[in-house]
């Protein structure tokens, strides 16, 4: 049996009342779909915490830069439902553009400080579009939780700020990186790779955690990213947009890692941009060693 998809919030709100009116507790996972085992990690932890849980999937114009990636953006809605449906996730909602945002929308959900630098630079207007879709979303759904990814660690932030910042009533639950079995960070952008792409493309991963290692035991950090940066382009990637050292909490700009921070990364390989994050623990705790010891 197949997984309901549901296309209006009426439809949706009103499936969720019965819920409430038995006292589940309600999960969300916001997607735009071409979903991959990353996106299915996320499910079965808001099935592990959650009576309920609703996937959504909306490819959200307000988040693409170009509109050429826009529509190159991959759409598999009924692929993505046969790979749902024997997880047991109990609703996917995949609204249309014109019900999200319908004629006279004026409204957008802006959330400054985490959204500064990094991808908020090379992505004007992205984070925007995801504030304000992901707002939506929480307020049709009314769930309890909502279960994002690290790899988007900007984004995840930036949602985070937003729920604290507008008494949104629902847990932000991060959940790790999943990755291939060569360590590239898992991503629906990765089937635009070209099989030459393909093979170049888990030197970025390999780059950012011997990085974030060397980070934690040498004093020149400068020289350490400027050595990365000339790396993955070594690798066969054509431009690095950011390697950039940020503190874990708030993503702040910090000179060295002393106390838990990111090493966060974009970079472009032919058409396509990939983006990836590293953990950096603070220099000289036990943890730090124990990561480089492990790394080494």
């Amino acid at each position: 049996m197949g997984i309901p998809i549901i296309r209006t919030v009426a439809e949706l709100r009103s499936i969720v009342a019965v819920w409430r009116r038995d006292g589940l507790k309600v999960a969300v996972v916001p997607t735009m779909g071409a979903l991959h085992e990353g996106h299915l990690s996320l499910v079965r932890a808001g099935l592990a915490k959650a009576d309920r849980v609703i996937v959504t999937l909306f490819v959200n114009p307000k988040q693409f830069n170009s509109p050429a990636d826009l529509i190159a953006y991959p759409r598999t809605e009924y692929d993505d439902a046969a790979k749902l449906a024997p997880l047991g996730a109990h609703i996917l909602y995949a609204p249309d553009a014109a019900d999200i945002y319908p004629q006279g929308f004026a409204t957008t959900v802006s959330v400054s400080g985490v959204s500064a630098g990094l991808c908020g630079t090379f992505r004007p207007g992205h984070f925007d579009g995801v504030a304000t879709v992901v707002t939506k979303l929480f307020l049709e759904t009314g769930a309890d939780m909502g279960f994002f990814g690290e790899k988007d660690f900007q984004q995840l932030h930036v949602v985070r700020r937003l729920v604290g910042d507008l008494d949104i009533p629902i847990k932000i639950v991060a959940c790790p990186t999943v990755r291939e079995g060569d360590g590239l960070a898992m991503s629906s952008r990765n089937a635009r790779l070209s099989a030459p792409e393909r093979r170049a493309a888990p030197r970025l991963a390999e780059i950012l955690f011997e990085t974030a290692r060397r980070l934690n035991c040498e004093d020149c950090i400068d020289r350490v990213l400027d050595e990365a940066r000339q790396a993955i382009l070594a690798a066969g990637f054509s431009q690095v947009e950011y390697l950039e050292l940020r503190t874990g909490e708030d993503l702040a700009v910090i000179a060295i890692p002393n106390r838990p921070a990111r090493l966060l990364v974009a970079a472009w390989l032919g058409q396509t941009r990939l983006i990836d994050n590293a953990e950096v623990w603070s220099r000289g705790s036990v943890q730090g060693f124990v990561q480089a010891a492990a790394a080494a």
